[in-house]
């Protein structure tokens, strides 16, 4: 099993929001801009075309980022990659390591309760959210920071907060709690994709470390 090197900031996939670029264009630009996660969601595609894909982009991952793959433990274990995002009602956490002893499972959750739930059946992360609103789920209310504090106090795994994040806000998601952000827009619509995931890692590291030493001195 691949280790999970903290903080994560993780480019969640939409080849329709790439600005016309091709989507491993952008991926490349974001592993080499700092991002140290990347998952693969392209709901709309069918098994053989995900499969296509996840290979070229572990090509590109290979030594230098995870690569998870959204929903499908077949997928993720055919292709080489290092993990699988399970949905809040998508397999459980068993059926996916019996799938892929290998593979780290991440579970989406929307609430405290569904984090625990989520630990308490071996997931080995959580992302969490929404954050704040986001155009990639119109009309649904954020859970806020709360969510990820409440996650951060209640459960021994990282939690990666997800959900209308970019470089104004992912300090606040860092203090909050987070182990890591994951994004989208902020990179694959940005004019330049490697200079944006430079941008939010430094952000992200600089939070990182002053919450980090705030409960030093608090210990």
């Amino acid at each position: 099993m691949a280790p999970l090197t903290l903080p994560v900031l993780c480019l969640v996939t939409d080849r329709d929001l790439c600005r016309g670029r091709d989507l491993e264009q952008v991926v490349e630009a974001a592993v080499e801009g700092g991002c140290n996660m990347v998952q693969l969601r392209e709901k709309d595609l069918p098994a053989g075309k995900l499969f296509d894909l996840a290979s070229r982009l572990r090509s590109i991952t290979s030594g230098r980022a995870l690569l998870i793959i959204n929903d499908r433990a077949d997928a993720a274990l055919a292709a080489g990659a290092d993990g699988v995002q399970l949905p809040e009602d998508g397999l459980p956490v068993d059926a996916a390591r019996m799938i892929g002893s290998r593979l780290l499972v991440g579970r989406s959750v929307h609430s405290v309760a569904g984090g625990v739930r989520a630990v308490a059946d071996g997931a080995d992360f959580l992302i969490a959210g929404s954050a704040f609103a986001t155009a990639s789920h119109p009309g649904a209310a954020p859970q806020g920071l709360g969510l990820i504090s409440g996650l951060a106090d209640a459960v021994g795994a990282p939690v990666i907060g997800i959900g209308g994040i970019d470089a104004g806000n992912i300090d606040s998601v860092m203090e909050s709690g987070a182990s890591g952000a994951a994004v989208i827009r902020a990179i694959t619509e940005s004019e330049s994709p490697g200079l944006a995931a430079r941008e939010l890692r430094r952000r992200m590291i600089r939070a990182w470390e002053s919450a980090s030493s705030r409960c030093e001195v608090m210990a």
